[in-house]
C-alpha cells in the first residue's frame, strides 16, 4: 500500500483558520481593455489585490497541462487534475494522438470485438463532439476512426454528430460537417456505406453532466437510438434551416435532428451493432455511456435498449467502471493532494455548484468517485440552474458563499476548496453584459469569502483554472464576433495570509514558468506539510526568522 505521509515543514507555525483555495472558474488574465470581461467588469475587490505581494501568474493551457501542445486551450478537467494532483498529466487529447498514431487502438480488445460487430452484420456508429477544440474531442481523431473501421472492411458506419459552438467559433458546425462529408465521400468505396445519421447541439443534446438535466440526455438517445427526431435529408440541410429560422441560432443550443429518406431514420441503433464515443473528456460523456450500459436504468424511458458493444475511446470514470469497454487506457493518477491530507489527518471541505462539482471532487482527486477518506472529508454540491445561464449570470455564487462562510465559522475544516463556476459556464454564452455580472458577481462573493477567512485568521490562496471571460470577442473583418471558448491566457495565483501576528512569513520561490501544477505544493507548505518529492515545486517557501 502506497504511503502517502507527509514531513512536517520545519519552523511552520500553526494559525487558527484554514487554508481556503478559491477557484474563479474561466477567470484568466487578458488583454485589459473592453474585451476583456475580467478587466471590464465591476471588480473593486481584485482591483485591491492587484499589489499583493504573493501573487504570479500560471500557465493553464498547452503543456503545462498536459495537452500535446501550447496551441491547445486549457479547460476545467485537466486544469483540476492539475490543481489536486501536483503534476503535469498526459491527458485524454495527447493519449489518444498517441495510441491513434502507433496503432495501439487498433490493436486493442475493444476495437477488435467492434469489428467483430460489424464482421456479423452490425452497425458502427460513432457519437461525439464534432469539431476541433481538443476540449471533449477532435475530428481528426474521427476521421482516424473511420479510416480505421474502411481499412478493416467495415461495410455499415453511422455518425451522431454533436455540434460544438462553444469550445469553436459559435455558428462553426458547417465548416465540421463539409470536412466530415469530404472524408465520408474519400472512403465510401465498394461496399462502404458511411453517412451521419443524427445529430444536435451540446447543450441540449445528450452531453449533460453531473446528473443536471437527464431530459439532455433523453433527447440525444430519442434522435440517436429510435431516429426520433425533426428529420432533414442531411446534417448540412439541419443547420441551414436552423440558422435561416431562428438568426441568434448557435451551434450548442441546436435543436436534435434525425438524417432521413424516402425509407424513414437512415441510421437508428439496434440489436448487434456497435456505438463508440469518441469523446475523450468524461464529464459530458459519462450519463450517455450510463444509458448503453445500465441493465436497471430508470433516468429516463429508453423506450427500446438495443444490445450492443459499446465502448468509450476512454474510460471516464475509474472507480464506477463507466463505461465497462474502452479503446484507449485513461492517465493513471495517484498521489493527489487529497490522499496525501487525508494521510496527515487534515480535514477538508469542497463545494460548488453542480456544473463544477466533479471538478472540485471527481477530477481534483486524480478522475476518483466519491470520498478518500469521508471521515475527514465533506463534499457539497448546490444544485444548477436549468437554464441558459446568460439569463442569470449570478447562478449560485452566492448560494456557494453562505456555505463556505459558515463552514469557515464553524471551523471544523483545515483546508477548503470552492469553485465559481461564472466566469467559464456564463463566458461560454458569449453575452457580454451578461459576461460583466458573472465577474462582478464573483467579486461581491471574494469579498465574503476573505472576509470571513481574515475574521477565523486563515490564508486564501486565489487563482483559476484556465481562461475564458478574460475575452469576450475577438474582431475578423471588421466585425465583432463573439468569443465563447477558452482562451490561452495564463491566470492569477494570488496568496492573501490573514493568519495574524506573522505566524509564517511567506515569500515567493521563484519558480520559472510556473503553472496550475504548482498549486498542491503550494497549498503544502500553507498548511504546514514538505511537499512530496514528485510534485511540481512550491510557489512559497517559507522565511524563518
Amino acid at each position: 500500500m502506497t504511503d502517502y505521509r507527509m514531513t512536517p515543514l520545519e519552523g511552520y507555525r500553526p494559525f487558527p483558520g484554514p487554508v481556503v483555495a478559491i477557484i474563479m472558474d474561466g477567470m484568466g488574465i487578458g488583454s485589459r481593455d473592453e474585451r476583456d470581461g475580467v478587466h471590464s467588469a465591476y471588480t473593486p475587490v481584485l482591483d485591491s489585490l492587484a499589489d499583493e505581494p504573493l501573487q504570479c501568474q500560471l500557465q493553464a493551457h498547452g503543456l503545462a497541462v498536459g495537452l500535446p501542445d501550447d496551441g491547445d486551450m486549457g479547460n476545467s478537467e485537466v486544469g483540476h487534475n492539475a490543481l489536486g494532483g501536483g503534476r503535469v498529466f498526459a491527458q485524454g487529447a495527447r493519449l489518444v494522438n498517441e495510441a491513434l498514431a502507433s496503432g495501439a487502438v487498433f490493436r486493442g480488445a475493444a476495437w477488435q470485438q467492434v469489428l467483430a460487430r460489424a464482421g456479423a452484420g452490425g452497425t458502427v456508429h460513432f457519437l461525439g463532439l464534432l469539431s476541433d477544440g481538443n476540449v471533449h474531442s477532435h475530428i481528426d481523431q474521427l476521421f482516424a476512426l473511420l479510416r480505421g473501421c474502411a481499412l478493416a472492411g467495415v461495410a455499415r458506419v453511422r455518425l451522431h454528430t454533436l455540434l460544438d459552438g462553444r469550445d469553436v467559433a459559435q455558428r462553426s458546425a458547417l465548416h465540421y460537417l463539409d470536412r466530415l462529408e469530404e472524408e465520408l465521400a474519400a472512403l465510401a468505396g465498394v461496399g462502404h456505406d458511411y453517412r451521419i445519421a443524427s445529430g444536435g447541439g451540446r447543450m441540449v443534446t445528450t452531453m449533460d453532466r453531473y446528473n443536471a438535466d437527464w431530459r439532455v440526455v433523453e433527447r440525444g438517445w430519442r434522435a440517436h437510438v429510435l431516429g426520433e427526431g425533426r428529420p432533414f435529408p442531411s446534417a448540412a440541410a439541419a443547420v441551414t434551416v436552423f440558422y435561416a429560422e431562428d438568426p441568434e441560432m448557435t451551434d450548442q443550443y441546436m435543436p436534435p435532428f434525425v438524417v432521413a429518406d424516402a425509407a424513414g431514420p437512415v441510421g437508428t441503433i439496434e440489436d448487434g451493432d456497435a456505438v463508440v464515443l469518441f469523446n475523450f473528456r468524461g464529464d459530458r460523456a459519462i450519463q450517455i455511456s450510463r444509458a448503453f450500459e445500465e441493465e436497471g436504468f430508470a433516468e429516463f424511458e429508453r423506450g427500446r435498449w438495443p444490445q450492443v458493444f459499446f465502448a468509450g475511446i476512454m474510460q471516464y470514470d475509474g472507480d464506477a467502471l463507466i463505461p465497462k469497454n474502452f479503446l484507449v487506457e485513461p492517465p493513471a493518477i495517484s498521489g493527489t493532494l487529497g490522499q496525501y491530507l487525508c494521510a496527515a489527518g487534515v480535514t477538508s471541505y469542497a463545494i460548488a455548484e453542480t456544473q463544477k462539482f466533479g471538478h472540485v471532487t471527481y477530477f481534483w482527486n486524480g478522475n476518483r468517485s466519491g470520498y478518500i477518506d469521508a471521515e475527514l472529508e465533506l463534499y457539497e454540491e448546490i444544485p444548477s440552474d436549468r437554464l441558459a445561464f446568460d439569463l442569470r449570470p449570478w447562478m449560485k455564487a452566492a448560494e456557494i458563499t453562505d456555505r463556505v462562510v459558515a463552514q469557515i465559522a464553524l471551523g471544523r475544516h483545515k483546508f477548503i476548496r470552492l469553485n465559481f463556476a461564472n466566469g467559464d459556464m456564463v463566458g461560454h454564452t458569449g453575452v457580454v453584459p451578461a459576461i460583466r455580472i458573472a465577474v462582478a458577481t464573483v467579486d461581491l462573493c471574494l469579498q465574503r469569502v476573505l472576509r470571513a477567512v481574515r475574521k477565523a485568521g486563515g490564508v486564501a490562496l486565489i487563482t483559476a483554472d484556465h481562461g475564458n471571460a478574460d475575452c469576450m470577442w475577438t474582431e475578423k473583418n471588421g466585425a465583432i464576433v463573439p468569443m465563447v471558448a477558452h482562451t490561452l491566457n495564463p491566470v492569477p495565483c494570488l496568496v492573501k495570509d490573514y493568519s495574524g501576528d506573522g505566524a509564517n512569513s511567506f515569500a515567493l520561490s521563484g519558480v520559472e514558468r510556473p503553472g496550475l501544477a504548482n498549486v498542491a505544493a503550494t497549498l503544502c507548505t500553507l498548511l504546514g506539510f514538505t511537499p512530496p518529492a514528485e510534485y511540481e515545486p512550491s510557489l512559497l517557501r517559507l522565511r524563518l526568522p
